[in-house]
Parts: structure tokens; C-alpha cells; sequence
């Protein structure tokens, strides 16, 4: 059964791209099946410019216990980053 459940946020950042660095401005993160990794259902994280083509994106598909394990070792790492590093610095 699919929730067909879509968070949509805004990003700021770059991701390769067909071999390109591009700007990123949103990341779309769902549960569904997926298109290439052999299961069911899976969690998938598109990170994408909102500018560009849908088909030109970052995309990840990851089972559930690595999807847990991906969100909790960036927010390690970002709990172990001092505050004045971790301040928004993003140029428009």
C-alpha cells in the first residue's frame, strides 16, 4: 500500500548533476517504490532545482533502517559542528 505521503521543502545548496555542479533550491522526500532498488518500498530523497527539469535531480532510494541511519548521522554531525559554523551563510 502506498501513503503517497510527499514532504516538499525548500534547500539551499548544490548537487552533481549528469556530471555538472547545480544549484538545488528543493528537496522532495517520499515513500513509494522505488524505480531501480530491489524492494518493495523505499525511501526516497530527490534534491532538484526547481528551475530545471524534474528528470535532472539528486535522487536517493534507501530502505527504511538506512534512511534512519542517514537522518541520524547528519543530525551528529551537525550537533557536533560549533553554532557560529553551522549559521545560514547561503548567497540568494
Amino acid at each position: 500500500m502506498c501513503t503517497y505521503t510527499t514532504e516538499i521543502i525548500p534547500v539551499h545548496g548544490s548537487g552533481k548533476i549528469n556530471g555538472a555542479w547545480q544549484r538545488v533550491d528543493e528537496a522532495a522526500v517520499y515513500f513509494d517504490h522505488p524505480v531501480h532498488f530491489p524492494a518493495g518500498h523505499s525511501l526516497m530523497i530527490d534534491v532538484r532545482s526547481s528551475r530545471n527539469d524534474s528528470a535532472e535531480r539528486v535522487a536517493l532510494e534507501l530502505d527504511a533502517t538506512s534512511a534512519r541511519a542517514l537522518a541520524e548521522a547528519i543530525l551528529a554531525t551537525l550537533d557536533q559542528v560549533p553554532p557560529a559554523l553551522r549559521a545560514d551563510s547561503h548567497v540568494g
